[in-house]
């Protein structure tokens, strides 16, 4: 089984104790470094290549927001994981757009926290019903791009429905009976002509545009 190396970020020194505890005595899970500012965070990140970043959005020095910005735009597959004490639509919304694979609060149990750093490992979207809904009625604004012109084909919006249900790539394949490969480039296509970043972003859209429903 892989080891899911994790990178924590938090400007309280008790948050990051607490993290540090669960993560270690996580079987699968290894913590190989910390930050407590935003600037702190995206250096680790550049030197330890980390698999989940989970961090908070309020930091000294670089706020969450700047430093997910900042990361995805070095690195667009990494996996960022916020948490955070923020359930505001506009926090919500905002740490998505920018690149966050998943978004959990500080309120959240340890086992909620530890699913959601293995969703967002094995780059499944972590949104929580209440806030992805919260999140669709603000998604109003215009892709920073304009459609493509190439619409979905009929497998890509069977693909987007599944991909908005959670299951990973290897779960789509098993539903379709075809290879991962094959998924993993249906969604690549999807990203790209829906000028997306990522599987959550990609999740949000099929909701909003009614192609999936929450369950």
């Amino acid at each position: 089984m892989s080891i899911i190396r994790v990178l924590i970020a938090d400007d309280h020194a008790i948050v990051r104790e607490g993290l540090r505890t669960l993560i270690r005595t996580e079987p699968g899970m290894k913590l190989v470094g910390e930050a407590s500012d935003g600037i702190q965070v995206v250096d680790q990140t550049r030197a330890l290549q980390p698999d989940v970043i989970v961090m908070d959005l309020l930091m000294p020095r670089k706020d969450g927001l700047e430093a997910i910005n900042e990361i995805v735009r070095e690195n667009p597959q990494a996996r960022i994981l916020v948490l955070t004490s923020y359930a505001e639509d506009d926090k919500v919304y905002a740490a998505v757009k920018a690149g966050a694979l998943g978004y959990l609060l500080k309120d959240s149990l340890p086992k909620e926290l530890l699913q959601a750093i293995r969703d967002v490992y094995r780059g499944e979207p972590s949104l929580h019903p209440s806030l992805a809904l919260r999140v669709i009625r603000e998604l109003k604004e215009p892709p920073p791009l304009p459609p493509a012109q190439d619409p979905l084909t009929v497998r890509e919006v069977e693909v987007l429905k599944l991909v908005a249900q959670g299951l990973s790539n290897q779960g789509i394949a098993e539903q379709l009976k075809i290879t991962e490969w094959t998924v993993t480039t249906h969604v690549r296509n999807i990203l790209d002509k829906l000028h997306l970043a990522n599987r959550t972003q990609a999740a949000l859209y099929a909701l909003r545009e009614g192609i999936a429903k929450l369950k």
